[in-house]
């Protein structure tokens, strides 16, 4: 099974070539493509790029958008969702291709959240996020999303809302009945909104979203409380 890694990017100019560095090692060619997928008009993330295998997408903003897009133009078995503040184990390849190959039954799966800060306001929301992504098998984007292609392009991808469209496809895969996983290993994600805005305020803000999607609030108003 290849792997296509698709990450949408949003005026990332300044990290994106760290960024690529680590991916080239995780996920070497020519088994695994790399596809950047940049929804800024201005394709300053395109311009910084430095790793010359990256096949680049342009695109409308929107992160739904982005993905769809860079899913209809891959050519691996697997596509794997990735933001661009977040690094993942150095056997993840591994990890992905053997959970699938290994149980046909399942469609896909995802890491367990890490966040790379250690305050204990910080662990504590990671902890708490792995219990309720377990419980529920409805992860969130910042725990690297993993799906078959097949079947993502079965179930229509991601529908193209401005905000909680990961929440939205992974319960809608959950009420057709199909399985994912939750790996133990844990794709570690930036700590930096929470610096920004303060981890109370940030915390709260998510939790709120979240209640008010599960609510029936339209994803276009509650993706004016995310700016």
């Amino acid at each position: 099974m290849n792997i296509s890694v698709i990450v949408p990017v949003f005026r990332e100019a300044k990290t994106i070539n760290a960024f690529l560095e680590t991916l080239e090692v995780v996920f070497p060619a020519p088994g695994n493509e790399i596809i950047l997928v940049d929804g800024s008009p201005e394709g300053d993330t395109f311009a910084a790029i430095a790793l010359p295998r990256v096949k680049k997408i342009r695109s409308g903003k929107g992160r739904a958008r982005q993905m769809n897009q860079g899913a209809a133009m891959a050519k691996g078995d697997i596509l794997l969702f990735l933001h661009a503040d977040t690094v993942l184990p150095g056997d993840a390849p591994e990890l992905i291709t053997n959970l699938l190959f290994g149980d046909k039954d399942l469609v896909g799966g995802a890491f367990s959240l890490g966040i790379d800060d250690d305050r204990i306001p910080l662990k504590l929301i990671e902890c708490s996020a792995n219990l309720r992504s377990r419980m529920t098998r409805v992860p969130y984007g910042d725990q690297s999303i993993f799906l078959k292609k097949d079947y993502f392009d079965r179930v229509g991808g991601f529908m193209e809302i401005p905000i909680m469209e990961d929440l939205e496809l992974m319960t809608r895969i959950r009420k057709q009945g199909r399985r994912i996983h939750i790996l133990k290993q844990k794709s570690v994600t930036s700590s930096r909104r929470w610096k920004k805005e303060g981890i109370a305020i940030c915390t709260l803000r998510n939790w709120l979203i979240r209640l008010l999607y599960h609510l029936g609030v339209p994803a276009d108003r509650l993706a004016a409380l995310y700016k």
